[in-house]
């Protein structure tokens, strides 16, 4: 629990710090899905998509999961 407290703690630190997307690993990017800034999610869900084919299992059902809850909010 503490460990994944710090990871989202971290992950927080670098949505603060840094917007190119492409730097920040793949844990790190799941980790802020929801947490995303409306002007910079396009970018965000660009570098999503990109690495699709490189998530594990539960990344890409944390991802479908929210791309699903993103095509409801738009209809």
């Amino acid at each position: 629990m503490k460990k994944i407290f710090f990871v989202c703690l971290i992950t927080l630190g670098f949505l603060f710090a840094k917007t190119d997307f492409s730097e920040m690993s793949t844990e790190e990017l799941v980790a802020l899905i929801g947490y995303i800034d409306p002007p910079k999610e396009e970018r965000f869900y660009e570098e999503l998509d990109k690495r699709v084919v490189t998530m594990s299992e539960e990344q890409k059902a944390l991802y479908e999961d929210d791309k699903k809850r993103r095509d409801n909010a738009k209809e």
